[in-house]
């Protein structure tokens, strides 16, 4: 099941070290089969408020993911990004092709407390 890095990057500080980042971040990558979906772009905010930009990196994995994010060869760039940009990142699992969000809700609805709060 795929598995996506996703980092919601806010405050920029134009830098070369960001420069550096971009140059070498695909090389870290490429061990993981790790691509970019999204890579910052403005986005069209339709509900509420976004400041900033977002990146999205697929991976086949989460496995891959947490081992890309961990690899020496990426914790060796990482400061040259969050020294300069601040953002939040995190990983996740994401659904298969046969993902059925009705699914869902029927185990949303089996694990609800029933009405008036118990037994």
């Amino acid at each position: 099941m795929p598995a996506y890095g996703f980092a919601h990057l806010r405050s920029r500080r134009p830098h070369a070290d960001i420069i550096t980042y971009l140059e070498r971040i695909q090389a870290t990558l490429d061990p993981f089969a790790g691509r970019f979906v999204i890579h910052g772009p403005p986005a069209e905010v339709v509900e509420g408020e976004w400041p900033g930009s977002m990146v999205l990196i697929e991976f086949p994995g989460l496995a891959e993911a947490r081992a890309w994010y961990d690899s020496p060869a990426y914790q060796e760039i990482l400061p040259l990004r969050t020294d300069h940009i601040e953002g939040d990142v995190v990983l996740v699992e994401g659904v298969g092709p046969d993902y059925d969000p009705r699914a869902r809700a029927r185990r949303l609805v089996d694990e609800a407390p029933p009405p008036g709060g118990g037994a």
